[in-house]
């Protein structure tokens, strides 16, 4: 951050700006604000995996009764299953 200060906390860090915001709150300053346009640039990484178009449909249906995306259920089954996997591998190794 330059030298300048943050408009309504007067700031002059992002440190100093985090513990104004984490004791305040914004709607007590809301009249002072003003809409701001800004690009965000953020990356996720991908990795496309082929399944069979029949568990796919119901990697759907489970995903849709639960009210998550399809994506978000299998990478929590994924996550749930790799983290089984390591743990039995580390148990495994120190016996």
């Amino acid at each position: 951050m330059s030298r300048r200060r943050s408009s309504i906390s007067q700031a002059t860090s992002y440190r100093a700006m985090a513990r104004f915001w984490d004791t305040h709150d914004l709607t007590e300053y809301w009249s002072r604000t003003r809409p701001q346009e800004f690009d965000v640039a953020y990356r996720i990484g991908v990795t496309y995996v082929a399944i069979k178009s029949s568990l796919a449909a119901k990697l759907n249906e489970i995903a849709r009764r639960r009210e998550v995306s399809p994506e978000t259920l299998l990478n929590a089954w994924v996550r749930d299953r790799l983290w089984d996997e390591i743990t039995e591998i580390e148990t495994s190794d120190e016996a």
